[in-house]
């Protein structure tokens, strides 16, 4: 298993953040992830892997996650990035290794591989929330399958399994119950060896058996989409997979993406703080559009060094 990038000791805090490309223009994006690029406290950037708007009109512009990706990697020099979450339903699993070994070779070694189970007919992971599926005009639109959520768990073991295989063997042949390849080569390899540390998104029991099996970093969405005694709750459960795997639950870092207001930059950072107490040591700061001018810098300034001082010096 990769050490995490994120933490090399349990007690370390980082913070990333998220550009959701949901109407924003590349070059606001960019922008954003050059002016964080430059500034240390920021350790990673985040995208999502959406193709229609999830809010709002359904006319909105969106860019395509690993495509976007891609660029912003060739024009960035220290960012850890990746994209919160990959879904497993958009891509082959042989395909999207292949696309995963190319932003890493195209980063020089900054990926991190995030994945989620993708649109199922019931959300798997649905932490009490009701109502319509998000992802089922999407996956119309753009003739995407949803699949029940047992066997969107299934697929995505199946994935991590063929990505780990495609990062490190020469060539191989595969039988899964949904993927069959013969004669898989993957040249070059990922800069990363054995290749980039995996984080697995999403927060039901199923879910949570599959990072304490394979992830380096677990992520869970926070407040309002979670609350933090469901995220501590959660927590408890990851824990439990991990003691009866007899993995040390300490080897995975624990990652919530945590919405940002603008305006009330005092509560944004209570709410991080109660998340920090309860054993969050990556917060993934996402943005609203439109980005406001130098937001990297008031980021830093607002929220991320007056809750690391507070942090340090509990």
């Amino acid at each position: 298993m990769t050490a995490s990038p994120l933490t090399h000791h349990q007690d370390r805090l980082t913070f990333g953040i998220k550009t959701t490309p949901m109407r924003v223009s590349y070059q606001d994006i960019l922008r954003v992830w050059q002016e964080a690029d430059a500034l240390p406290e920021i350790a990673d950037a985040w995208l999502w892997d959406h193709l229609l708007p999830v809010a709002g009109p359904k006319d909105g512009q969106i860019l395509e996650g690993w495509t976007l990706l891609s660029a912003l990697a060739a024009q960035t020099r220290r960012l850890r990035l990746g994209l919160l979450v990959t879904s497993n339903r958009i891509r082959p699993p042989a395909v999207l290794g292949k696309i995963a070994t190319t932003v890493d070779v195209i980063s020089q070694g900054r990926l991190i591989m995030g994945l989620g189970v993708g649109g199922t007919h019931q959300p798997p992971d649905a932490g009490g929330v009701t109502g319509e599926n998000p992802a089922l005009a999407e996956y119309d639109a753009y003739g995407l399958t949803l699949v029940p959520p047992a066997e969107g768990i299934a697929r995505l073991a199946e994935t991590v399994t063929i990505l780990k295989r495609m990062w490190t063997e020469e060539v191989f042949d595969f039988q899964g119950q949904f993927t069959t390849l013969k004669g898989n080569r993957n040249e070059p390899k990922p800069v990363q060896r054995p290749g980039p540390p995996l984080l697995i998104g999403g927060w039901g029991s199923r879910t949570l058996r599959l990072v304490a099996e394979h992830a380096d970093i677990w992520n869970i969405p926070g407040p309002p989409h979670n609350t933090l005694d469901y995220i501590t709750q959660r927590s408890s459960v990851l824990d439990a997979h991990c003691a009866a795997l007899g993995r040390d639950p300490r080897t995975i870092t624990r990652s919530v993406q945590y919405i940002v207001s603008y305006d009330d930059p005092a509560g944004d950072r209570k709410a991080i703080l109660d998340l920090v107490a309860a054993g969050i040591t990556h917060i993934v700061l996402s943005l609203r559009s439109p980005y406001p001018p130098h937001v990297a810098q008031w980021l830093v300034e607002e929220i991320i060094a007056p809750v690391r001082a507070e942090y340090d010096g509990l």
